[in-house]
């Protein structure tokens, strides 16, 4: 397995089965160039088996934050570490860019995720709640799944 950066929108195309979605090019585009955006993908075989993407966050009183805003292992790939080290990656990755931490939002049923970021090492930090504001539609559904 070689975990990489992604560049380019033409990466980020070629794994876009990580997706929940198709990866529009000028999305692609927009997430590459803003600062403190990541996208590390994990190839096995030279083919894309799993993605991690993080946000840095910065606060006046807090300093810098690494959040990890998703993470996918293609089925065919999943149980063989992928994702416990897309996840260290992004935390070393985090960690050299001088994060004072990382963090991850998960649902409390997903048995797998909360498995994953356990053995990377993450802590539960308690119980909080999420609200949002859909500001704009959604997405298309993407026909493929």
């Amino acid at each position: 397995m070689d975990i990489r950066p992604a560049r380019t929108a033409a990466e980020l195309a070629a794994a876009e089965g990580l997706f929940d979605g198709p990866a529009r090019t000028d999305w692609s585009e927009r997430f590459l160039a803003a600062p403190g955006h990541l996208m590390l993908i994990a190839y096995v075989d030279g083919v894309p088996a799993g993605m991690v993407s993080g946000v840095e966050m910065s606060h006046p009183d807090k300093g810098t934050e690494m959040c990890l805003y998703e993470l996918s292992v293609d089925e065919g790939h999943r149980r063989r570490g992928i994702g416990r080290a897309l996840t260290l990656a992004l935390a070393e990755e985090a960690r050299g860019r001088g994060c004072y931490g990382m963090w991850v939002g998960v649902d409390t049923d997903n048995e797998a995720a909360l498995a994953t970021y356990g053995s990377a090492g993450a802590v539960d930090e308690g119980v909080f709640t999420m609200r949002g504001w859909p500001l704009a539609p959604s997405p298309p559904p993407d026909p493929r799944r």
